[in-house]
């Protein structure tokens, strides 16, 4: 009985988890399951006096992965060529295949496609995930059209695979024409886009183990020496903490870069697109997220709310600034009688707001229902 009892309190904290409507760390793995996207909720207000870090890009952004929250933009929604950085989402389409295992065989159209290349020979086969490690550390657009030719049949079927992806994210600026970012009519995102789809891909943990990878060594089939990969982003040598993700460069596009790093477990993304000082300003930028917008923890996994005998099911962060941090104001909202969550254990919930608009929520249940209830 005890058993069931608490294999039903179990499924309660899942359903509860699973209603919940904000990015949470909950949230970040339905993201990552592909069941609920990340959103940029909460857009910060510059902090003016504050360090604030004016970059010499076209347009650039600045995210906190966990929330996805834009902490900085600049022209954050201005639509711009991407370059290789398209590549973010060409290895969020090969990783969620499941295909990672596959042997894939290398076309005569990816053969000596043009820009940077992992040198691939025509009828090569190489493992799938060998490759996406080509594809982020070398930018390899023959791996990248191979890559798309085996997981979507064709390259204009993969295509399609990245716009529909980039719609369940809710991408209204972005527009995929090809998996590798060289110019083409219609292929474009915009800073804020491309810091929510690196957002996304950073919650996978493949995708996050190859992007933070500095040499990568896979096996040559076709001569007696292995490949070895060193991988481009300066930025993993550079910046401390870093640990992501992907360089770019075309004649149209020029250099685009996206980086990631992570201090005192708070991950932040920063894009910059036509930057010809993008090492300077990612590392200014990241600074400035860091200072400025440190994760603060507002709610402790079993506190108890003030005036109530409620107490919290979940650890609750925010990337917030100290005079925001003074703005917080909480409401404990009632579940409904007939909802699985007041049926499971959780009366109500507690919703977090920033001013006026909501950035939270944690579910709740009775004080008294204690851990020995559960054995």
């Amino acid at each position: 009985m005890r058993r069931a009892r608490r294999q039903l309190y179990i499924s309660a904290i899942a359903i509860m988890i699973a209603t919940i409507g904000v990015v949470n760390s909950a949230q970040v793995h339905a993201a990552h399951a592909g069941i609920e996207a990340i959103t940029a909720k909460g857009k910060a207000k510059q902090q003016e006096g504050s360090g604030l870090p004016r970059t010499n890009a076209r347009a650039a952004s600045l995210i906190d992965v966990e929330s996805g929250r834009i902490l900085y933009s600049e022209q954050g929604d201005v639509e711009l060529p991407m370059a290789s950085t398209t590549k973010i989402m060409t290895a969020v389409i090969a990783i969620e295949s499941g295909k990672l295992h596959e042997i894939v065989k290398t076309s005569n159209h990816a053969v000596g496609k043009e820009g940077s290349s992992i040198y691939l020979r025509l009828g090569e086969k190489m493992k799938l995930e060998d490759m996406v490690y080509g594809l982020m550390l070398r930018s390899g657009n023959d791996a990248a059209t191979a890559i798309a030719e085996h997981v979507g049949g064709s390259e204009e079927g993969f295509v399609y695979l990245m716009n529909e992806k980039a719609r369940e994210l809710g991408l209204e600026h972005t527009s995929f024409r090809n998996p590798h970012g060289l110019d083409a009519k219609d292929h474009y995102t915009t800073a804020n886009d491309l810091a929510k789809i690196t957002a996304y891909a950073l919650h996978n943990p493949t995708f996050r183990n190859i992007v933070k990878t500095k040499v990568k060594t896979a096996p040559n089939p076709n001569d007696a020496w292995d490949y070895k990969w060193l991988n481009k982003n300066k930025m993993l040598s550079l910046y401390e903490g870093a640990d992501g993700v992907k360089t770019g460069y075309t004649k149209t596009a020029l250099r685009c870069l996206v980086s990631s790093a992570t201090r005192n477990g708070q991950q932040l993304a920063a894009v910059t697109l036509n930057d010809g000082s993008d090492w300077v300003d990612h590392s200014r930028m990241l600074d400035y997220g860091f200072t400025v917008y440190p994760a603060q923890q507002i709610i402790r996994k079993g506190q108890q709310i003030e005036g109530s005998d409620l107490v919290s099911l979940l650890e609750w962060s925010y990337p917030l600034s100290n005079e925001e941090k003074t703005r917080i104001a909480t409401k404990i909202i009632p579940n409904q009688p007939s909802s699985p969550e007041y049926k499971f254990g959780s009366p109500a919930k507690l919703e977090i707001w920033l001013d006026n608009e909501r950035i939270g929520q944690v579910p709740l249940r009775a004080k008294s229902l204690d851990k020995k209830q559960l054995d």
